[in-house]
């Protein structure tokens, strides 16, 4: 508590700090403004895309001390929801954990996931590690994850613990809810987000969408509704921190790491796991550990290099929809760019899915 104090006191005086310097005459666009300080425990909500990577971020969170995990939010978005419902509610059993929550959104977005894509949460779904694990009887209907997210930001205000939410897919579901009620925003801590491609090239492939909507500065959680992302841009004030591709095309699902888990799944029901969801995508070079990366920071920031407040806009119409762009006129969130050490993310997640799970 006391080391918790002492950085909330810091980061009030470089607010503090930060306004006086603009007061002077200092460029708006330039206003440092408090870094937030990485949690060591407390709330978190994961709203989900049902994607392999997500399943794996919602595992990794399950291995994290102190986290209370309130619940898993799956949006339809790369996935398709009645496979990738039933796929988290097999994981969670296999692991024995049925009582986080699981719920889905009926947000809805302006440019689809090619099939291609969505079509992974099948082939998950049908593991040989899950087999023994069936279907949740009782869906559908599905539990509202709406609902579970205004519940989750009402008692963060009546209980004075404010959320993580860890949105690792488009950002909808949170517009959509903040919107309606903007009072629940005081429950939200921070938002760490993974999204948006801010110095690198984006990741629509005109393989798998035409090549007149294929922008080539675009990523896919925020062209998949770039106002969402706009909206809360411009009407929230609670903390962000993204992951954009600039830090995650650094670590792709590499043979050596898939190699160490397969090894490690001889002995360990976590990496066993791990390993067969992503043997699934071993073969398609672009993967990257987009989400999962994004994850590890809620308990281990040190791998990466200090985040950066650049102020940004999106665009959200014509050609370059869902492009991030530098905008001195922008909302200034908190930009994670660069791995400090790469080969530590990797050893942290691969510690991390053999620690007490031993079969």
């Amino acid at each position: 508590m006391k080391k918790q104090y002492v950085l909330y006191v810091i980061s009030i005086l470089l607010f503090l700090f930060s306004g006086w310097i603009t007061g002077c005459g200092g460029d708006s666009s330039r206003t440092i403004i408090p870094t937030p300080a990485p949690s060591t425990g407390g709330p978190v909500l994961f709203v989900s895309g049902g994607t392999i990577d997500d399943c794996v971020s919602y595992l990794l969170l399950t291995t994290m001390d102190n986290i209370d995990l309130q619940g898993v939010i799956i949006t339809n978005t790369d996935c398709i929801a009645s496979y990738a419902m039933q796929t988290q509610w097999k994981i969670q059993s296999y692991i024995n954990n049925p009582s986080v929550p699981i719920t889905l959104s009926d947000s809805r977005g302006w440019n689809p996931f090619p099939w291609f894509y969505r079509q992974d949460c099948i082939h998950q779904s049908q593991l040989d590690i899950l087999a023994n694990y069936g279907d949740n009887t009782a869906w559908p209907p599905y539990p509202s994850g709406e609902a579970l997210l205004r519940e989750c930001l009402s008692r963060a205000i009546d209980t004075g613990r404010p959320l993580t939410v860890l949105n690792t897919c488009p950002i909808t579901m949170l517009r959509n809810v903040l919107e309606e009620n903007p009072q629940l925003e005081r429950g939200i801590e921070r938002i760490v987000m993974m999204g948006g491609a801010v110095d690198v090239p984006g990741n629509l492939d005109p393989e798998t969408i035409p090549p007149e909507i294929a922008n080539p500065k675009a990523e896919w959680n925020l062209f998949w509704d770039p106002y969402a992302f706009d909206w809360i841009l411009k009407n929230t004030s609670c903390p962000m921190i993204l992951f954009p591709l600039d830090v995650t095309d650094e670590v792709p699902v590499s043979q050596e790491f898939l190699s160490t888990l397969k090894t490690q799944g001889e002995h360990f029901r976590y990496s066993e796991l791990v390993y067969q969801n992503y043997d699934l995508v071993g073969d398609q070079p672009y993967y990257r550990m987009w989400n999962s990366l994004t994850t590890s920071y809620v308990a281990r920031p040190d791998p990466f290099e200090q985040a950066v407040p650049v102020a940004l806009s999106i665009v959200t119409d014509g050609y370059e929809q869902g492009t991030l762009k530098r905008d001195s006129g922008g909302k200034t969130i908190y930009v994670v760019f660069n791995m400090a050490d790469k080969q530590g993310f990797y050893s942290y997640v691969l510690n991390q899915f053999r620690r007490n799970y031993a079969k």
